[in-house]
């Protein structure tokens, strides 16, 4: 599965993060950090903090 972010979309709601805490997460400004390692096995969840953000920052692909 690739998870790509556009960061010029991002706004650090942070949305991501409440459905899929072991992929996504926020560093300290704010930024989206993705751990694509620990995506294996989390597609349902990718997918739905994909579908969570509220300015479509987020594509999974190979889901």
């Amino acid at each position: 599965m690739k998870i790509t972010v556009d960061h010029e979309l991002c706004d650090g709601l942070g949305q991501c993060a409440l459905v899929a805490p072991e992929v996504f997460a926020l560093d300290d400004e704010e930024r989206l950090v993705v751990a694509p390692e620990a995506a294996r096995g989390s597609a349902g969840k990718v997918a739905a903090a994909a579908r969570a953000c509220p300015v479509r920052a987020i594509s999974v692909e190979g889901s």
